[in-house]
């Protein structure tokens, strides 16, 4: 090579060499993991101040990161505060205001925008209502594996079947991580200990034996702990965003609330929150500004670098995490979960230092002087109070621009102030974990409690028909039933489980027009239409049982009860030749079913064919003497 290229290419080489020197490395994106804990109330944690409970992972976590200890949520519900997690929004917003709502999908959730971004998303759930295929529709958008229950659990017992305790969860959380080593990550993982029953495993369960509560909290410390463990070993913690927040509190008797959901008091919606940065950012500050749990999602965009959706109600707490900012943030409260029992829901607001709650009797308290909010101040030519009610409408106009139906108002309403209920929904729950306990002597006390309270409680009414149902005690079952449904007419799911205890007691003619009544208030109910079908069947009117069986198979296209439920009517309709073409078909993916050869035989024979209804018939027997 001659001299003038050596040097050209030196140069060039040179000048190469020195423009990577000087550009600037690109921070890949950090790990994200967001951690709620159910059912955490801030004044049960060590490092906000609780002697009562040992919390070494969320105090270790507090003394890496940022720790807010005025952090409030929108609902005392877990499906509705996971929802403004997700998204940012209020419960209003969002429209996710009981279990079952789904979650909109033009609603962008975190996981979805950090899906965007390239990241690979995870969730892993303690519960199964935050459960995608019941209770939970839509919480699983974004997310690359979402870690559902079994559909069919194969055991009585509440572990495994309606909750999983937090180091199976943790367990379920890292194997996956292990699989999926290469990042950035978006991983959600929900511990569910703290929500009662209050059933800590050993030897939590003995050394808070006096105050269980505080034992599941100890627990779910301890799965977190595991779960720190795990990210320091594999080298993610240092550089990775970890945020831990409770979904909502627990009333432990405080104003009369056992548990969660009716209340908007301090006692269920100020949430323990720590946001541990990465590197060694913001280690050790404590934030005593007023901040949401709205704002995690936004802040979560921002520390990832990706843009956030247009309408939120939250806002990224990036300015407090270097001191930028210490203004408070007004949080809002809201429950619809008292509307369930007919009770009036519940709207709030928490502010320069007082809450307002509406409500029938409304309620404000002045935090400060009264941070147990035992003094209702309420006045209705209180400032505060016109201003509170002026921040509600603006916030309700601003749901109705999200939300195309707002949940909702919050005037007050001429039903029931959810304060003179508590007792009642204390009995309620109690009766409601007693039957997910398989304890039906014990629930059945405790709602009948419940109706010397109140003879027309219809939720009781309901539970108390439901009881009997599962007992075989069908004509007390359909009394409870109808009962509930008078006191409430738009209540589907009473008329529809009346219809079935009917059905079960042979009243043909009452049961058609309970399941009729449902399926005008929620036509889309595939068990309700496959029930009618047969009552109607039952009736010697097949063309009815024939709409039934089609409207059931426009629902579940594939369900092999409702095309056996079709051919029979065809069959006592006469149309023989349609009902064995499709018999036909289903008999070769149903091979083993003796109603499918039996109604096979019926066709077959209404078409003179005397040697395949023959067959048929054979085939069907040998089946049944199988079985």
């Amino acid at each position: 090579m001659k001299p003038v290229k050596v040097l050209r290419t030196l140069y060039v080489v040179l000048i190469l060499s020195a423009a990577a020197f000087s550009a600037p490395t690109r921070t890949p994106p950090p790990d994200v993991f967001l951690i709620t804990i159910d059912t955490l109330r801030a004044d049960h944690v060590h490092c906000y101040g609780y002697a009562g409970v040992a919390t070494p992972a969320l105090d270790a976590l507090a003394k890496d990161g940022v720790r807010f200890t005025q952090a409030f949520t929108p609902s005392p519900i877990t499906n509705t505060s996971h929802a403004s997690i997700l998204t940012g929004l209020l419960p209003g917003s969002h429209g996710v205001t009981d279990f079952g709502v789904p979650l909109s999908a033009s609603h962008p959730t975190v996981a979805e925008l950090l899906k965007a971004q390239n990241y690979h998303t995870a969730a892993f759930i303690g519960a199964v209502i935050l459960d995608s295929k019941s209770l939970a529709p839509g919480f699983d958008r974004g997310f690359d594996y979402y870690d559902n229950f079994p559909e069919h659990s194969s055991t009585k017992s509440r572990w495994g079947r309606l909750e999983r305790r937090g180091m199976d969860v943790v367990e379920h959380a890292e194997n996956w991580l292990s699989k999926h080593p290469a990042g950035p990550h978006f991983m959600w993982v929900h511990l569910y200990d703290p929500h009662d029953p209050y059933e800590p495993p050993a030897p939590y369960s003995q050394i808070y034996k006096d105050h269980l509560y505080d034992g599941e909290i100890a627990y779910a410390d301890s799965a977190l702990a595991h779960f720190i463990a795990y990210l320091k070993r594999s080298g993610k913690y240092a550089n990775s965003v970890v945020v831990v927040v409770g979904d909502h509190g627990e009333g432990l008797g405080e104003h009369h609330e056992d548990t969660h959901g009716i209340f908007l008091y301090d006692s269920t919606i100020h949430v323990p929150l720590i946001v541990k940065l990465p590197g060694p950012r913001g280690a050790g500050t404590v934030v005593t500004a007023q901040v949401r749990t709205l704002d995690i999602m936004p802040t979560l965009l921002e520390l990832a670098s990706a843009a956030a959706p247009q309408k939120t109600d939250g806002e990224s707490l990036e300015p407090y995490f270097d001191g930028k900012s210490e203004a408070a943030r007004p949080a809002f409260g809201e429950t619809d979960y008292p509307l369930r029992f007919g009770w009036a829901p519940l709207r709030s607001v928490r502010s320069e230092g007082f809450k307002f709650i509406e409500a029938p009797r409304p309620e404000l308290y002045d935090l400060p002087l009264d941070p147990a909010e035992m003094t209702n101040k309420y006045e209705p030519q209180d400032a505060r109070v016109q201003k509170s009610r002026a921040m509600l409408a603006e916030v309700r106009s601003k749901e109705a621009q999200i939300q195309v139906s707002s949940s909702a108002a919050p005037e007050p309403s001429s039903l029931p102030d959810p304060k003179d209920k508590i007792e009642e929904q204390n009995l309620l729950h109690a009766a409601m974990i007693a039957t997910e306990d398989n304890r039906p002597a014990d629930a059945r006390k405790t709602l009948e409690k419940v109706l010397a309270l109140d003879p027309k409680s219809p939720t009781a009414l309901r539970q108390l028909g439901e009881l009997e149902l599962q007992a075989g005690d069908y004509v007390q079952a359909a009394h409870h039933f109808k009962g509930a449904a008078e006191i409430r007419p738009n209540d589907a799911a009473a008329l529809f489980h009346e219809g079935q205890a009917l059905e079960k007691t042979h009243d043909l003619g009452d049961a058609r027009d309970a399941l009729e009544a449902s399926l005008k208030l929620m036509p889309g109910q595939f068990n309700a239409r496959l029930l009618l079908g047969q009552v109607y069947l039952d009736l010697k009117d097949p063309a009815a049982a024939e709409d039934q069986f089609e409207a059931a198979l426009l629902v579940q296209p594939d369900s092999v009860e409702a095309q056996l439920g079709l051919a029979e009517a065809q069959i006592t309709k006469g149309n023989f030749a349609e009902a064995a073409q499709s018999l036909e078909a289903l008999s070769k993916v149903q091979a083993k079913n003796a109603h499918v050869f039996d109604l096979l035989a019926k066709a077959y024979s209404g078409l003179g064919k005397k040697t395949e209804a023959q067959q048929a018939a054979t085939r069907a027997k040998l089946l049944s003497s199988n079985k």
